[in-house]
């Protein structure tokens, strides 16, 4: 599936993924391929990246919204940058 991380600055992430885990409002959730349709908020704090097996990477985040349509993830937040 695609993901992409979109801030009011620009794109900080795009490319084809296994999964990710998204910090909602309500608790932490993932998505996987194939998932139902989705809109959600999302709270500050970690993004993970599942790239391929084995291999992740983190985000740090502030807070937005996901909207999961046609195994594309789309991560609209007011910031994002890598966790090293």
């Amino acid at each position: 599936m695609n993901l992409e991380i979109l801030t009011p600055s620009g794109k900080t992430y795009s490319g084809e993924v296994m999964g990710v885990q998204l910090p909602g409002i309500t608790g932490s959730f993932e998505v996987l391929d194939n998932h139902a349709p989705l809109v959600s908020g999302l709270k500050a704090g970690q993004l993970k990246i599942f790239v391929e097996k084995n291999r992740n990477e983190l985000y740090q985040i502030q807070g937005g919204f996901v909207e999961v349509l046609n195994n594309k993830v789309t991560v609209l937040v007011e910031g994002s940058k890598p966790v090293e």
